[in-house]
């Protein structure tokens, strides 16, 4: 027997999804944020110089908290449309471009790699895309809600890109995880 669910009931199915993607996206950017030294914390971002446009330190967190919160209701609603023929292509370019989200900190910020973060930047702004743009043929708002998202990492990728700029041999500036510092 097929019984379609009433308006209440679907509310309450994408509240369940949104109390699961939300925290689990939360959760992730914490951990890529916490794998290596961020912001002033980290001393070898904190000795480079950074374009007039970069926000203060205690703003990334705040960003990135929102942004994230936006993601995952997103997911919700794309998790919660049972039935259409685009959730799991669309679920599956969401966890992609996650994916190349979370390499970004670990890739800059540890490894001192500002050419490859902005790779890194270039495969999450398309993978991102692509996921909005799936978003947006199962639900419009669910790709309304990336939006700022793609816009953030248009940021991300201008402030990456200027300080490769302004910090030619940057990647040299303070030794990386990988290197000792034991001199022989």
């Amino acid at each position: 027997m097929r019984e379609l669910a009433s308006k209440g009931q679907l509310q309450v199915a994408l509240l369940r999804w949104v109390m699961v993607t939300v925290p689990l996206v939360l959760f992730l950017g914490f951990l890529s944020a916490r794998s290596v030294p961020v912001g002033a914390l980290n001393s070898w971002y904190a000795a480079l110089t950074k374009p007039a446009l970069t926000p203060p330190d205690w703003a990334f967190p705040v960003a990135w908290t929102l942004l994230y919160v936006l993601m995952g209701v997103a997911l919700a609603m794309i998790l919660n449309a049972r039935g259409s023929a685009m959730r799991t292509p669309a679920i599956i370019a969401f966890a992609v471009q996650l994916a190349i989200n979370l390499a970004w900190t670990p890739v800059f910020f540890g490894m001192h790699r500002i050419n490859a973060a902005l790779l890194v930047i270039a495969a999450m702004f398309i993978a991102a895309a692509v996921a909005t743009l799936l978003f947006a043929r199962i639900r419009r708002t669910a790709a309304l809600l990336m939006l700022p998202y793609l816009a953030w990492i248009l940021f991300a990728g201008y402030l990456t890109y200027s300080i490769g700029v302004l910090n030619p041999g940057a990647e040299a500036l303070v030794p990386g995880a990988s290197s000792t510092q034991i001199l022989e």
